[in-house]
Formats: structure tokens, sequence, C-alpha cells
């Protein structure tokens, strides 16, 4: 008798069912932007953004409350603010008709503008929550200014020439200061630094208009930066904290809207209007050389509305570009 040998071949007979094989295991996808698979895990966000977030909200309290110290409650400061808003009357020609017309339009255009993006952004994103966060805080940064215009006290008496009446926050100001934030904290972290830019150019541009038309004073318009920028960064910070597959950017350079000319230009602007507010300073303070003021103040006025308005723009670029998170390297 003959025995056979059993085959040992590896291939499993039909008969049979085949062997399972091991799955990897299941994780969350990579985060990235919608549209942008398979670049990359996202990593964490700066460090200490909280803390961040909390002292610059805190503060632009306290600058505001400072400014309204000096400009209203002391006696060099009225003299400074109110010497700008009279020396505006030389600037009222052309570019007093020019800023007419755009503060005549600007309520219209501001919340047009902010509702547009908002809502397209809104509704193609999916961003419900961070444009509920968003609008509750433009609103919020209004309403503000209209109660801290009422519940100020009048300027008190100092012996300068100025009306009673209390101007401070500037509402035009603040109505496109937040509209132009809303966008700001709408749109992804690559194109936060244009928006910021922009935004910061509207705003600026504005608050020169208030006061070319004599409108408001120099600290009314720095007031309303203030206020809009003490309702943003909280809100920012929500929408940071609620969104964190959108808030992930490459950094700097990734695209041109983030390009770091965004941040050199309103830092440049900045920097040479504190060279216009020295001069302009330095030759009507008492001394040999000093002079009486045409319009010095003015210059001295307008300078610091653009660097209030473009030190917000830059903080805000850089601190929300640091609090999205960075998406790594694609794996290889």
């Amino acid at each position: 008798m003959s025995f056979g040998q059993e085959s040992t071949s590896k291939q499993a007979s039909a008969g049979y069912p085949q062997p399972q094989q091991r799955r990897a295991p299941v994780g969350p996808a990579p985060v990235g932007p919608p549209g942008a698979p398979g670049k990359g895990t996202a990593s964490a966000p700066g460090k200490g953004t909280g803390l961040l977030f909390l002292l610059a909200t805190l503060a632009c309290l306290a600058a505001l409350a400072a400014t309204y110290f000096f400009f209203v409650r002391t006696t060099t400061g009225q003299f400074i603010d109110e010497s700008a808003l009279v020396e505006a009357v030389e600037m009222h020609g052309t570019a007093g008709k020019a800023a007419n017309r755009l503060l005549d339009l600007l309520p219209a255009v501001s919340v047009l503008i902010a509702s547009v993006v908002v809502l397209f952004v809104t509704v193609m994103r999916r961003r419900w929550a961070a444009a509920g966060i968003a609008v509750a805080a433009c609103v919020g940064a209004n309403l503000a200014t209209q109660i801290i215009k009422d519940l100020v006290p009048v300027r008190p008496d100092r012996g300068i020439e100025t009306l009673e009446l209390n101007s401070l926050p500037s509402g035009h100001t603040t109505m496109a200061a937040s509209a132009a934030a809303a966008v700001f904290l709408m749109v992804s972290p690559r194109w936060r630094p244009l928006a910021g830019f922009l935004g910061g150019t509207f705003t600026v541009a504005t608050g020169l208009s208030t006061l070319i038309n004599q409108w408001h004073r120099p600290a009314d318009v720095v007031a309303a930066i203030l206020v809009v920028a003490a309702f943003m960064l909280p809100a920012g910070w929500l929408i940071i904290r609620t969104g964190p597959r959108w808030n992930v950017w490459d950094g700097y350079g990734e695209h041109w809207a983030a390009s770091r000319l965004w941040l050199a230009l309103p830092v440049l602007a900045g920097l040479a209007s504190a060279g216009v507010a020295s001069f302009s300073l330095l030759k009507i303070a008492p001394g040999p050389g000093q002079e009486g003021s045409t319009t010095n103040y003015f210059w001295a006025g307008t300078s610091l509305i653009v660097i209030a308005g473009y030190l917000a723009t830059v903080a805000g670029i850089w601190l929300f570009g640091h609090a999205a998170r960075r998406r790594s390297a694609p794996r290889r």
C-alpha cells in the first residue's frame, strides 16, 4: 500500500474561507481646508493662544480708558485734540468734498461689503457658528459705542474752547472697523493677512474722513478702533476654538494673500506716521524754534489715527496667524 503526500500549497481551497486581512487602525482624517486633502496633518496652534487673546483684550480696554482720560479729562489732551479738529478746516477743500462723499456712503458700503462676504463664506463653507459669533461681535461693538457716548459725562471745562458734548468714540469709524473685522474673522487664515490690510486701510480712511470733515476729533477715532478690537478679539478666539478644522494654514508665503507684504505695508505706514507726528509736535513744542501752528496739530492727529489703525492691523494679523494651526509637511 502506498501513501500519497498531502498538498502543502499555501493557496486556500475554494471550500474554505479566506483568512481576513488585518486592517489599519482607523483614526481621524488629517485636518485641512476643504478641497485640499492629503497635504499632511495639522499641528497644534501656537502656545499660549488663549492667554495672548486675553492680554490683548485687556490692553485694548486699558488703552481705551487712557485715551479717554488724557484727551478728555486733561488740559493738554483737550488742547491737542481740539487743535487738530480746528486745523482740519485748512484741509477741507478738495479732500473735504471727497471725504464727505465717503462718509455719506459709508454705512451702506460697510454693511453691504461685510454682508456679502460673510453670507458667501457662511453658505459656501458652512461656517454657521463663526458667522453668528462675528455678527454678534459686530453688533455689540456698535451698541457699546453708542452706550459709551451716552454714559460718559460731558467734557470738563479746562479752559479750552470746545464743544461740551461727548463725541467719543466715533460711530462711523466703529461701523467701518467692525464690518472689516467681521470679514477678517470669517475668511480662512491664508486670506487674513490681505483682509486685515484692506480692512485696516478702510478703517483708517474712514477715521481720517471724519476728522477732515470736523465730525470727530482724533481721539474719538482711536477710541472707536479700541472698542472694536475689544469685542473682536474674544470673538476671534471663539471662532478659532469652534472651527479648528478650517483655521489651518501653511504659514506666510504659501499664498499671495498670505504674503508678508501685507504685514510690512502697515508697519511702514505706522513708522512713517510716527515720524510725522514727532516732527509736527516738535515744531510746536515750547523752545527757541517754536512756531505758530497752522496744520501741525492736524498732521499729528492724522498720524495718531494711522498709527492706531495699522497697529491694530499688524497685531491682529500676527495674533490670528499665530493662533491658527499649521499644516505639517506632507507624508512621503
